[in-house]
C-alpha cells in the first residue's frame, strides 16, 4: 500500500459545554430516518450521550468503525470522582454490546459526517448543537491507502462475522428460489 495525503474530519467534544440536551441525537436520526428527516428514533442516531446523573455530567460519544471483535481494553476511567467503563466512552460497533447498531436490521451503524447533505457543510449535530460542546475540524494526514468498502459490503461483512458465510449463502439462496 502507498501513503496518500487524506483530509481526516473530526468532531471535537467540550464536555464543560455539555448540557445533555440531546439535540445532536434528534437531528442525527431525523436525518438518517427513511424517508428523511420522516421520523426521530434515537436508535438510530450515529451520536449518544453518556449520562452520570449524580454529578450531571454529559459525554457525546459519535460512531466509528465497525469492529468484528471485542477489544480486550476494559479499562476504567475517573471523572470528578465518579468511575467510568471504557465502552461508554468507545466509539466502535462491536459484538459485545448494541450501542451503534441499527435498531431493526442490527447493522453497524458510522457517523458519515453528513456528507450526503451538502460536503461543504458541518455535520448537523455541530450545527444544532445550542452550547457549542461539539467542532467540527479538517486536518490533513498521510495515512495508508485503504479499501473502503460500499455501504452494502460492510452491511454483508458484518453479517458474515456474525452468521457465517456458508449460513449467509445458505439463506441467500433460499431467499432467490422464494421470488
Amino acid at each position: 500500500m502507498s501513503k496518500v495525503r487524506k483530509k481526516v474530519k473530526s468532531i471535537k467534544i467540550d464536555l464543560n459545554k455539555c448540557n445533555g440536551c440531546k439535540a445532536c441525537e434528534v437531528i442525527c436520526s431525523s436525518f438518517h430516518a427513511t424517508p428523511k428527516y420522516s421520523s426521530n428514533n434515537p436508535a438510530r442516531a450515529r451520536i449518544r450521550l453518556t449520562r452520570d446523573p449524580i454529578r450531571d455530567v454529559f459525554v457525546p460519544v459519535y460512531a466509528g468503525e465497525y469492529t468484528a471483535a471485542e477489544c480486550m481494553g476494559r479499562d476504567k476511567y475517573v471523572i470528578d470522582g465518579k468511575e467510568y467503563d471504557e465502552c461508554g466512552f468507545c466509539r466502535a460497533s462491536c459484538p459485545s454490546r448494541g450501542f451503534f447498531k441499527e435498531p431493526d436490521s442490527g447493522l453497524p451503524l458510522k457517523c458519515d459526517m453528513c456528507e450526503e447533505n451538502d460536503p461543504g457543510q458541518e455535520p448537523l449535530c455541530v450545527q444544532w448543537c445550542l452550547a457549542d460542546a461539539l467542532t467540527y475540524e479538517e486536518r490533513e494526514e498521510e495515512v495508508e491507502e485503504e479499501v473502503k468498502l460500499s455501504d452494502i459490503e460492510r452491511g454483508l461483512k458484518s453479517l458474515v462475522d456474525k452468521h457465517g458465510l456458508q449460513n449467509l449463502l445458505d439463506t441467500v439462496v433460499r431467499m432467490s428460489q422464494k421470488s
